[in-house]
């Protein structure tokens, strides 16, 4: 379950991909990176907008709150996935479509971005990266539309699984 945080007004949905890293990397290539990957899985970056917009607050803010960033159902490999670039992802809430993407449509793929983390910090086996959402959130719709008590996620990644949450 995700549990809504004390005083928050604007709790918010994200379906992305979570890349697992399985060894060490620092300062790794774009040719090095996915070397240093273990597989991939689902994750729910659950964000709370306020905290993050409107007091004062910055990104990590509004997603560090307990039972935020739900992952799994499960780790995938990298030979179990194939092409990481190419899968489908959606999100509902309450059983209506809210969000519809692609990982093919990342601004950074993969070896991108585990290149670019490790240039400035270095990577550790079971550390996870998230990579961002499709269009669809609900601080996105007009007007905008968040999470209460009571409602269902449900999200899912071709080939990396589904998860359901109750807020």
């Amino acid at each position: 379950d995700v549990v809504i945080p004390r005083g928050s007004k604007k709790t918010d949905w994200e379906v992305e991909l979570g890349i697992v890293i399985g060894k060490k990397a620092s300062y790794v290539s774009e040719d090095e990176a996915l070397d240093h990957v273990a597989g991939y899985c689902l994750a729910n970056d659950v964000s709370e907008r306020e905290f993050q917009l409107e007091r004062g607050g910055n990104w990590m803010k509004g997603k560090s709150a307990p039972t935020f960033g739900p992952l799994g159902p499960w780790l995938v490999t990298q030979d179990e996935v194939g092409d990481v670039q190419n899968l489908s992802m959606w999100l509902d809430v309450n059983g209506a479509r809210m969000q519809t993407g692609s990982t093919k449509t990342m601004i950074f793929g993969v070896k991108k971005i585990v290149s670019y983390i490790s240039q400035f910090m270095t990577l550790e086996a079971g550390d996870v990266i998230v990579t961002g959402t499709p269009p669809g959130v609900g601080a996105g719709k007009k007007p905008p539309v968040f999470l209460k008590a009571g409602d269902t996620m449900s999200l899912g990644i071709d080939k990396l699984g589904e998860q359901a949450c109750r807020v």
